[in-house]
């Protein structure tokens, strides 16, 4: 059933009014209400630049004169930031249309996040790129382009290296250096997997200090001294940049997280699977067909509301 249209204006509006606050942290929700209908991010934007245009009329409103009649009521003029935070709020709404987002946060950082089951490249001022994976949120600094956080998803740097500069990347509560890399950052939940297609990577240089080579991967979770390390084929790492997903032993579990930030829908291994193994490669067309992986993966696919679910073969 289509949404009322009325509704739609009426949440558009709704969204604007919330997201004048300064310390709004709602932008998950935000993001998925834009994700349920292109048209709603057209509402937004609508109603996003009609506010921006009265915050004009009323920053350029002449001051009222101290005799003026005691029934009229003085313009108040927006607060001094509101005219960036709106456009602010703007480009969020705009970028949400082509399925990223970019936020300033402060006035040096900023974030990139690109939408479950889209992918985008970054280049820096250095010449370092940062390919995005879907569902990624990363936070750059304008005035150091050689420092990144990883907040969530996945990401590939292929970094431009400098002895005097290493190139740093935070990631939960590690850090990485590079040694003239490129190397791929994956961040679900607590769990922080890396893999380095060349070069090295150091892993917590003021702690475990673990340096990771090309061909080398690790597997680590907050708060657990425990760090699993394995080999990986340097030519597979994000393979999800050419659709291909390469596995050698990684659980269900594993598989779909991978699923979920590759095909844009919520993707989720059932408890009796999640920690079962798989080994081959997933080639994934742009039809992002889930369900047709049931044979390879040996396990059933079902969809459930929104959700698909990775669950037990049935006989």
């Amino acid at each position: 059933m289509a949404e009322d249209r009325h509704d739609m204006e009426t949440a558009a509006l709704d969204w604007v009014i919330r997201l004048r606050d300064p310390g709004f942290d709602g932008w998950e929700e935000f993001e998925a209400w834009l994700a349920g209908d292109p048209a709603r991010a057209e509402a937004y934007h609508r109603r996003a630049i009609a506010d921006q245009d009265m915050a004009g009329l009323l920053a350029a409103a002449p001051p009222v004169s101290a005799e003026a009649p005691s029934n009229i009521v003085p313009l108040r003029r927006p607060a001094p930031n509101r005219r960036a935070w709106l456009g602010g709020a703007i480009a969020a709404s705009v970028a949400a249309l082509i399925g990223f987002g970019m936020i300033e946060r402060q006035p040096s950082l900023y974030q990139i996040e690109t939408a479950p089951g889209m992918r985008r490249t970054v280049t820096l001022d250095d010449g370092s790129r940062i390919a995005l994976n879907g569902g990624t949120r990363i936070t750059l600094n304008r005035k150091d382009p050689r420092h990144a956080t990883l907040e969530r998803g996945e990401a590939l740097f292929d970094v431009v290296h400098d002895d005097k500069a290493p190139f740093t990347v935070l990631v939960g509560d590690a850090t990485l250096i590079d040694v003239g890399t490129s190397f791929n950052v994956v961040r679900d939940g607590r769990v922080t997997a890396v893999q380095v297609a060349e070069g090295a990577v150091i892993y917590n240089p003021d702690v475990e200090a673990v340096r990771l080579d090309a061909g080398r991967g690790l597997r680590a979770v907050d708060g657990d001294p425990h760090i699993e390390l394995a080999a990986v084929a340097p030519g597979a790492v994000a393979g999800w940049r050419e659709g291909r997903l390469i596995y050698d032993g990684q659980t269900m579990a594993d598989v779909a997280a991978d699923l979920s930030r590759w095909s844009g829908e919520p993707v989720r291994a059932d408890p009796r699977v999640a920690g079962q193994r798989f080994r081959g490669v997933l080639s994934l067309g742009s039809d992002h067909d889930v369900a047709g992986l049931a044979a390879l993966l040996d396990v059933d696919v079902r969809r459930s509301g929104r959700e698909w679910i990775l669950s037990p073969r049935t006989p």
